[in-house]
């Protein structure tokens, strides 16, 4: 008996762990400062929360690859990565076990349904932004401060609700729903989320790629082939080739001439505009 009790009280508090969890990364899909939202930390949080570390990781970094090229750009709002990442986690790591690749294929249309769900939290928010011109334009801070604390508490229900939700569905309708979707429909989300995971990377090298970086770009691909170096070994591999690099340029600046640039006047301005 006091065995049984034990085992409920540790699903009790997993339970609630991983819905602290979700709240949290609700939160920071908005703030953006202890990136909770993002897979890798999230998936990571849910598998140590459920006991099954490994299977968190693993999920992570797997859907850390498909999210990369996600972000919010003016007024298009991306696919939810929070939303997507906890309740996957919590259907691989928790009491259903399914496989790493099951649990990468539903988080796509898990993060479809975070999209529209964030989506319509920010027209629900408008009236708040009203309300918060109106207490700044009055001097009042501490609205503008309880209104800033209600959106993002809002945010964080708007993940934490939905997981607790799909949470309490019973394992076996989960198990059962997986199996019962169709070989093509399955097939095709594992293509999708590989041709995300193709896009993220672009859009991430095409932005950092220089003539400088491209070196080390086609040194890392081709380490990367060797079956034999662990992420470990290419790491420190990574880590000598970026000091080595640092190494040679510091002497060839020096020689050049090429100090630190004088402020500008744009600088300046910036400079006038923060203090302002």
């Amino acid at each position: 008996m006091t065995h049984i009790d034990e085992k409920g009280s540790q699903q009790r508090m997993s339970i609630w762990g991983i819905l602290i969890i979700a709240f949290l990364a609700g939160i920071e899909g908005v703030v953006d400062e202890w990136e909770f939202h993002q897979p890798i930390v999230a998936c990571t949080l849910v598998g140590l929360a459920t006991g099954n570390l490994v299977s968190g990781i693993a999920l992570g970094a797997s859907l850390q690859l498909v999210t990369l090229g996600w972000m919010n750009i003016g007024a298009a709002v991306a696919p939810d990565p929070a939303l997507a990442a906890v309740v996957a986690a919590w259907w691989v790591s928790g009491p259903a076990h399914l496989p790493v690749a099951a649990g990468v294929i539903l988080a796509i249309p898990l993060a479809l349904i975070g999209q529209g769900l964030t989506r319509g939290l920010r027209h629900l928010i408008i009236p708040l932004v009203t309300q918060a011109d109106v207490a700044a334009a009055a001097g009042n801070l501490h609205k503008i401060d309880w209104l800033h604390r209600s959106s993002v508490v809002l945010q964080g229900l708007r993940v934490m609700i939905p997981t607790a939700v799909l949470m309490a569905l019973p394992t076996a309708w989960i198990q059962l729903s997986f199996q019962a979707l169709p070989a093509t429909i399955r097939g095709g989300l594992h293509v999708a989320a590989g041709l995300l995971v193709i896009v993220s990377f672009a859009i991430v090298i095409n932005m950092m790629a220089t003539r400088q970086l491209w070196p080390f770009f086609c040194i890392g691909f081709a380490l990367g082939t060797d079956s034999h170096l662990s992420l470990v070994a290419l790491g420190l591999i990574g880590v000598a080739l970026a000091i080595l690099y640092l190494r040679l340029q510091a002497p060839h600046d020096s020689q050049s001439g090429n100090g630190p640039t004088p402020p500008s006047a744009e600088d300046d301005l910036d400079r006038e505009l923060d203090d302002l």
